[in-house]
């Protein structure tokens, strides 16, 4: 059974992966993000196929946005790939659907979130995400260009 949320004007957030509008997605992501520019179609459809995917559908069904979390659906969870089709900003949806990600029932055990943004700071903070609080106990490994 697919975990969905009705929100108000009609949108609905679902993690029904049957659902998703790769096409949508990918353009979205590869044309329009600032962190996945030109980021292959077989790399994004690899990444959803490995996490936990959640899409939010306009009132006619159509994809309005995306998120998607990569997580051992146990103990930690990273926020990934958040955005809100432009057509569809300016009504919180964005923060419907993170905030529909953090209450997944897949999730509820998950004590430790992380995120990247650069632009969204307010929005996150919102649900309670903040800075690291010892940020000198983390390490990132980056590869390729």
């Amino acid at each position: 059974m697919a975990y969905e949320v009705e929100l108000p004007g009609g949108y609905l957030v679902s993690d029904d992966s049957g659902r998703l509008d790769m096409a949508v997605i990918q353009q979205f992501l590869a044309e329009e993000s600032y962190w996945a520019q030109d980021r292959p179609f077989a790399i994004t459809r690899r990444a959803v196929a490995g996490s936990l995917c959640l899409g939010l559908y306009a009132p006619d069904g159509s994809q309005a946005g995306f998120a998607r979390v990569i997580t051992d659906r146990a103990l930690i969870a990273h926020l990934a790939d958040v955005f809100v089709l432009p057509a569809h900003r300016g009504g919180g949806h964005g923060k419907a659907l993170v905030a529909a990600m953090l209450a997944h029932p897949e999730l509820v055990t998950v004590r430790r979130w992380t995120l990247s943004t650069s632009d969204a700071h307010g929005l996150y903070a919102s649900l309670g995400f903040g800075p690291l609080p010892e940020p000198h106990k983390h390490m990132q490994r980056m590869t390729g260009s």
